[in-house]
């Protein structure tokens, strides 16, 4: 335990060390917010506004509270998990440097060296994605703000659960890269391609049915869902005390994705939750058999 303890805070040392891109991963969630605002705010505000009825009129603060939070839940669905991959550099470094030659003769375990390498991305990547909690908090205060206290710790486990994911997740697909041209390219493919995954960009309602059906699969939709369904949950709490249908607000929770289904059967928050601690157990259990079979080999 202590020698990865070490390991972790040499990890952490080093990526705070890189001014560059400690900067650039905390200006991603920035950039995102303001791409966010600029681009599908009206879009989002258009589509909210058509499923109310003819002659009713809803107030504005609860209709922006409403769209602030959309945009601050698919956020956070991308960046939790496309700034583990930029966080996760040191993996790399080290081969690319040739470190890893210093360890590999050194009687430090692999496992141990690989759980470092995963702890200080998860550690770095929080600190990160904390900070963007928090500006989209504010983003949200401004526009209109529903939340209570009880809804934000939900918020703070639901980052954590998904920063873990993540970080599991590019420590597996980060394994076998040796270069650090290979490591930007795969993390500029998955920082460009996740969000449609996710369904952060375009909710999958938009989607065709057989590719709602194959993204049902994936631990990231129910993500985005679970972010979605704690952010808007209060929102929608105020639109039906505003007078609106449960029918109007049960058809935009559905256009938001918060009312995913999986094989034709409705996945609720609780079921949301086991699923990405499933699949982030399935992932580390994966990523603890590679390092395992680097010791050996």
């Amino acid at each position: 335990m202590k020698t990865m303890l070490i390991l972790m805070h040499r990890h952490q040392k080093l990526f705070f060390k890189d001014k560059g891109m400690f900067l650039s991963s905390l200006i991603t969630p920035v950039i995102l917010i303001v791409l966010y605002m600029t681009f599908l705010d009206q879009i989002y505000h258009n589509n909210f506004v058509a499923y109310m009825p003819k002659n009713f009129s809803l107030p504005d603060c609860i209709i922006n509270a409403t769209i602030a939070s959309q945009l601050v839940a698919s956020l956070l669905a991308v960046t939790c998990v496309t700034v583990t991959f930029s966080v996760n550099m040191t993996m790399v470094q080290d081969y690319a440097l040739g470190i890893r030659k210093d360890f590999d003769v050194s009687p430090v375990k692999k496992s141990i060296l690989y759980l470092s390498y995963l702890f200080a991305t998860i550690f770095n990547s929080l600190i990160v994605n904390m900070i963007a909690l928090i500006l989209g908090l504010v983003y949200i205060a401004s526009r209109g703000w529903y939340l209570q206290f009880g809804d934000v710790l939900y918020l703070i486990g639901d980052v954590i659960l998904l920063v873990m994911f993540g970080a599991v997740l590019s420590g597996i697909v980060c394994f076998p890269l040796r270069t650090q041209g290979a490591r930007n390219a795969v993390g500029t493919i998955v920082s460009a391609g996740y969000g449609f995954l996710c369904g952060a960009y375009m909710p999958l309602h938009y989607f065709g049915t057989t590719l709602q059906k194959v993204m049902s699969f994936f631990p990231s939709t129910y993500a985005t869902s679970l972010l979605k369904n704690h952010f808007l949950e209060r929102p929608f709490i105020k639109m039906q005390e505003a007078g609106v249908p449960k029918a109007v607000i049960h058809e935009i929770a559905i256009s938001l994705d918060c009312k995913p289904k999986f094989m034709g059967y409705l996945v609720r928050t609780e079921m949301m939750v086991l699923m990405l601690v499933v699949a982030t157990i399935v992932l580390c259990i994966l990523y603890l058999f590679l390092s395992q079979h680097a010791s050996k080999r």
